[in-house]
C-alpha cells in the first residue's frame, strides 16, 4: 500500500505554522497584544475536483438492477441457472487487466 509520502513524492511534509502577532499601545494602558486569528485553507487539484464529481454521479445511480437480480434468484431457486464458464473467466481476465493498468 502507498504511503503518503509517495503520494507526496518523497518530500517531506511541511509543519511548520506561524502566528502573527501584532502589538498596540494606548496612552493610558501597558502595551497589549491582538491576535489576529488563524485562517486554514483547502484546495483540491483537478485530478480531486474529478473524484469528487464522479463519486457524486455514481451516488446518484442506483446500484444494481433489481428486477435482473429478482430473475437469477428465481433461477438459482428453480434449478434453471447455468453458468457460462468461459464467459466468467473471460471477465475474471478482462477485470485483472483492467486493474493492472490502474
Amino acid at each position: 500500500m502507498t504511503n503518503i509520502d509517495h503520494l507526496r513524492g518523497g518530500q517531506p511534509l511541511n509543519t511548520a505554522r506561524t502566528v502573527n502577532h501584532t502589538k498596540t499601545a494606548t496612552t493610558n494602558t501597558p502595551s497589549t497584544t491582538a491576535i489576529e486569528p488563524q485562517h486554514d485553507a483547502v484546495s483540491l487539484s483537478s485530478q480531486g475536483k474529478a473524484v469528487g464529481q464522479i463519486h457524486q454521479q455514481l451516488a446518484a445511480e442506483t446500484s444494481f438492477d433489481a428486477a435482473k437480480v429478482a430473475e437469477i434468484k428465481q433461477a438459482i431457486a428453480n434449478g434453471s441457472y447455468t453458468i457460462d464458464a468461459d464467459k466468467l473467466a473471460n471477465n475474471i481476465i478482462k477485470f485483472e487487466d483492467e486493474l493492472n493498468d490502474l
